[in-house]
């Protein structure tokens, strides 16, 4: 029987619930997801439970507060001035709490996100931290298929 391993090609149904267990991603019901073990697809504490796993194997795992995707970081709350925004992005733009904004990478190449957390007068809090860090986190899993 065929196991995980690093370089792995795997087809898999995959639930990631957070702490309060509703769902934040699931294949189960659609299509299964085919992935790269250590192409950066899924958190490496992720991959690190798929390690070993035999093909057909099903199982859930609770990851600790922090575990999946590492401890909420304060350096990672910043104040954005509103006209730097209009500068970069659309001047008419609303924004309120709890949007998520994008913004491009220093390279301009890629987008990373972050949440308004607070409105002020010429400013906007954004929380660049992975909405799930800090969490408790389950992750369950069908492995299908490993090549």
């Amino acid at each position: 029987m065929k196991t995980v391993q690093s370089g792995s090609f795997l087809t898999l149904h995959y639930r990631l619930a957070g702490p309060d267990g509703a769902d934040v991603v699931s294949t189960y019901g659609g299509q299964p997801a085919t992935l790269s073990v250590g192409a950066g697809q899924l958190a490496p504490a992720i991959e690190q439970k798929l390690m070993g796993l035999e093909e057909g194997t099903e199982a859930t795992f609770v990851l600790a507060p922090g575990e999946a995707f590492g401890p909420r970081n304060a350096e990672m709350l910043q104040r954005v001035k509103r006209s730097l925004l209009a500068q970069h992005g659309d001047p008419e733009a609303e924004y309120h709490v709890g949007d998520v904004v994008e913004f491009p990478t220093p390279d301009g190449q890629g987008k990373f996100a972050g949440v308004v957390r607070e409105c002020g007068d010429d400013w906007l809090l954004f929380d660049f931290n992975h909405p799930l860090a800090g969490q408790a986190v389950t992750f369950q899993v069908r492995l299908i298929g490993v090549l």
